[in-house]
């Protein structure tokens, strides 16, 4: 069965819609954007136009490529004071000459709605419930409670170890009981480890996984994104080398997510639930 973000998160967001109405204040989404990376400046883009979609107010405050960090600290500040502003994003990366973690802790946790600052992320590593749940771990998670995929006692891999996927994850499958091991650059038998999974979620951002790595009918969850030789956006699964064309992939497994439209469209999803949650504390599986 394919996992399919596309379908899930539309679904999400037509629900989230539907709360905003109800609204009597709505969100205000406030994203950062330093500099002119073209990546960023599409993600903001996206962003603004998903938000905008469903009656959530976004304001984009671009800065240009030499803007100094007491500048990027000023705004900060000033939308944390801001009581119309609901929620803050800063979006990375950074230009060099900023510090990205002095720009993080200026964001006011109740606002942080990314959940990088240390309050909330300390929050979700003791076990206790952050002002909001990161956004790609959360996207994972609510595709898999769609497609009913048992979480709870289940052997989980996560592949990558980075503060924005990897390790959040690993802490929220904890949260829902099931047996997790983390893997990154430097795993031995990554080969023996991966085949005794049941969910594999993959954050590493190159191919670093083959079918046959992987036991008959287990969950694989691609969160990696790269482009190959010829451009093509591809996931960590390198299906290629085991089977002919990707639907062989999802006959072998019990369900894969695919690169595109898998995980991605959870991520905006899942950004917009925070966002809403600024106003009216919601659980996330309410949505479904």
């Amino acid at each position: 069965m394919l996992l399919d973000g596309k379908l899930v998160s539309t679904k999400i967001l037509e629900k989230i819609k539907d709360k905003v109405n109800k609204l009597e204040k709505k969100p205000h989404l406030a994203v950062v954007l330093v500099g002119n990376d073209a990546a960023s400046q599409i993600y903001v883009r996206n962003k603004k136009k998903t938000a905008e979609s469903l009656g959530i107010k976004s304001t984009v405050i671009e800065l240009s490529e030499d803007t100094s960090e007491d500048v990027v600290l000023e705004n900060i500040k000033k939308l944390n004071n801001d009581e119309d502003v609901s929620g803050i994003l800063v979006q990375m990366p950074l230009p060099k000459h900023i510090n990205k973690e002095k720009i993080i802790c200026a964001i006011d946790p109740k606002k942080d709605v990314d959940c990088f600052t240390p309050e909330n992320v300390g929050k979700l590593a003791i076990g206790m419930k952050p002002y909001f749940y990161p956004v790609t771990p959360q996207g994972v998670l609510l595709l898999l409670d769609y497609y009913k995929v048992p979480i709870e006692g289940k052997h989980a891999v996560v592949i990558g170890r980075s503060n924005i996927v990897g390790k959040p994850m690993a802490q929220m499958l904890l949260q829902r009981n099931a047996t997790v091991t983390i893997c990154h650059s430097k795993t031995e038998n990554l080969e023996d480890i991966i085949k005794a999974a049941d969910i594999i979620i993959s954050a590493a951002g190159k191919k670093v996984v083959r079918c046959k790595m992987v036991k008959n009918k287990a969950v694989f969850v691609d969160v990696g994104i790269s482009r190959d030789t010829n451009g093509k956006l591809t996931g960590d699964l390198n299906w290629e080398l085991d089977f002919n064309n990707f639907d062989e992939v999802v006959s072998y497994f019990g369900r894969v997510s695919p690169v595109p439209g898998g995980v991605g469209p959870m991520t905006i999803a899942s950004l917009m639930l925070n966002t809403i949650r600024t106003i009216e504390s919601n659980e996330c599986l309410e949505l479904l």
